[in-house]
C-alpha cells in the first residue's frame, strides 16, 4: 500500500511549503538545470557518466540487452529480480494479454489520427493513453494500493505499442493491426506497424534497442513523471506529462535528426568539413554529446554492434563518419568529451530494421513508459510531494500599484 501523508494546515503534504522571505538565507544555491543535483533515492537504476556505465537494478543495462528479453527487463523493473522458469512466461503472458484496446479506444485512435494527421503518433499517443486511462479507471496512485498500481502500469506499458502501432498505420491510409499473444514485446510491435511477421533479426534489434532505452536514471521525462505522481495523479497523469517532456528535440526527438545530419553530410570524406562549419555557425550536432556521460555512450556502442549485424550502407557511412565527427568535435570543443550517444546509433537501428522515421521517437516511448512506470510504482511507495523553491529576480517588491489610467 502507498505511503500516505495527511495535508497540513497550510494544504501542503508534510508541511513542505515554499521558501518565504525569511528563510531563502537557508535554500541552497544548485546548478541551472539541476545537473548533479540528488533529489531522491531510488532502487530502479542509475547512469555513472564517468565510468560509462549504467544499470537497471542490480544488472548491468548493457548486459541485459546482449542476454536477455524486454519483458525480462520489464518484469525485473517492475518486480525486483529477474523472472526465472514459470515466473518468466508467466510474466510474458501477462503483458501480452495486456496488448490489446480497451472497448471503445479504437474509435478514439481513429479520431485523433484523422485530427492529428501530419503531427505524428507522439502527438496522438498522448491523447490515446489520457483516454486508456479514463477508460481503464485509473485511480490516483494517493487512493490505490500497491498491486492496483502495478496492474495500471502493466497495462499501460503493454497497450502503448498498439496504440503507436495504429496510429500510424491509420495515418498512411492502413487499417490497425491486432496484437499477437503469441509474439515477443517487440516482435509484435513490428507485427502491428507493418502487418507481417519481422525477421528474427530485425525483431531482436528493435528488442535490443528497446531494452537499453527503457530506463535511464533521472532524466528529464522521468523526472517529470515522479513530480506529477507526487501528487497523487493517476499513473496515466504521470506518463502523459512525461510523454510530453520527450517529445522535445533535446530529450527524445532526436534519432531522426541524427539520421539528417547523416544526409547533410553525404559522404565520410565530407564529414569534418560539414561538422566543422557547423560548429562555426554555432549548430547543435544532434547525436552527439550526452549531459552525464563524459565517454562512449555504452548503449551507443552495443547499438553500433546491433547496426553493423543488420548490416546496409547507412550502417557503413554511419560508422565510417562516427570517428571523423568525435575527432572533430575534439579538435573544435577541446575538453567537451563529446561522443556518439544513443540517439545517433538509434535511428540507424530502426530505419535497418524497417521503422520509418516519424515511429523513431514514438519507438522510444513504447520502451521508456515501461521505466517511467516503474519511477511511478516506487514513487507511490514512500510518496512526499515534490516542491522545490526559485529564487526571484524581478523588480523588488512590493512596489505600489497605480490606480487605471
Amino acid at each position: 500500500m502507498p505511503t500516505k501523508e495527511a495535508p497540513g494546515a497550510d494544504g501542503t503534504v508534510g508541511g513542505l511549503r515554499g521558501a518565504s522571505r525569511g528563510d531563502r538565507a537557508v535554500v541552497p544555491d544548485v546548478p541551472r538545470g539541476l545537473h548533479g543535483v540528488v533529489v531522491t533515492e531510488t532502487e530502479v537504476g542509475d547512469v555513472r557518466g564517468q565510468e560509462g556505465f549504467f544499470h537497471y537494478r542490480q544488472h548491468s543495462g548493457v548486459e541485459l540487452a546482449e542476454r536477455r528479453s524486454l519483458e525480462d527487463v520489464w518484469a525485473l523493473l517492475f518486480d525486483g529480480t529477474l523472472p526465472e522458469g514459470e515466473a518468466r512466461a508467466a510474466f510474458a503472458a501477462e503483458v501480452a494479454a495486456a496488448r490489446a484496446l480497451p472497448d471503445g479506444i479504437e474509435d478514439v485512435v481513429r479520431d485523433v489520427a484523422a485530427r492529428a494527421s501530419g503531427t505524428g503518433p507522439l502527438d496522438g499517443l498522448r491523447t490515446v493513453l489520457s483516454a486508456v486511462a479514463a477508460a481503464e479507471r485509473f485511480r490516483p496512485t494517493y487512493d490505490v494500493d500497491a498491486a492496483a498500481l502495478r496492474a495500471h502500469a502493466v497495462r499501460l506499458a503493454a497497450v502503448t505499442p498498439t496504440v503507436v502501432a495504429a496510429l500510424h498505420r491509420l495515418a498512411a491510409g492502413l487499417e490497425p493491426v491486432a496484437p499477437r499473444p503469441d509474439l515477443g514485446h517487440a516482435a509484435n510491435y513490428l507485427w502491428m506497424v507493418h502487418g507481417t511477421a519481422p525477421t528474427p533479426e530485425a525483431a531482436r534489434a528493435v528488442e535490443q534497442y528497446l531494452v537499453l532505452t527503457v530506463d535511464h536514471g533521472f532524466n528529464a521525462s522521468t523526472f517529470t513523471a515522479r513530480v506529477i505522481a507526487s501528487t497523487g495523479a493517476d499513473l496515466g497523469a504521470a506518463v502523459v506529462g512525461a510523454l510530453g517532456a520527450l517529445s522535445g528535440p533535446l530529450h527524445g526527438g532526436a534519432p531522426s535528426r541524427a539520421l539528417d545530419l547523416l544526409d547533410a553530410i553525404g559522404s565520410p570524406d565530407r564529414a569534418a568539413a560539414h561538422i566543422r562549419g557547423a560548429v562555426e555557425r554555432g549548430e547543435r550536432i544532434m547525436g552527439f554529446g550526452h549531459a552525464v556521460y563524459r565517454t562512449d555512450d555504452p548503449r551507443s556502442v552495443l547499438l553500433r554492434e546491433v547496426a553493423q549485424g543488420l548490416g546496409g550502407a547507412r550502417v557503413d557511412m554511419a560508422v565510417a563518419v562516427e570517428r571523423l565527427i568525435v575527432d572533430t568535435l575534439a579538435e573544435l570543443k577541446p575538453g567537451r568529451e563529446l561522443y556518439a550517444n544513443v540517439e545517433y546509433y538509434a535511428g540507424v537501428v530502426m530505419e535497418a530494421a524497417g521503422l520509418p522515421p516519424a515511429l523513431f521517437t514514438p519507438t522510444f516511448s513504447v520502451s521508456r513508459v515501461i521505466g517511467w512506470c516503474a519511477n511511478v510504482l516506487e514513487q507511490a511507495t514512500d510518496n512526499r510531494i515534490i516542491r522545490p523553491s526559485a529564487r526571484y529576480v524581478g523588480p523588488p517588491p512590493p512596489q505600489p500599484v497605480p490606480d487605471p489610467a
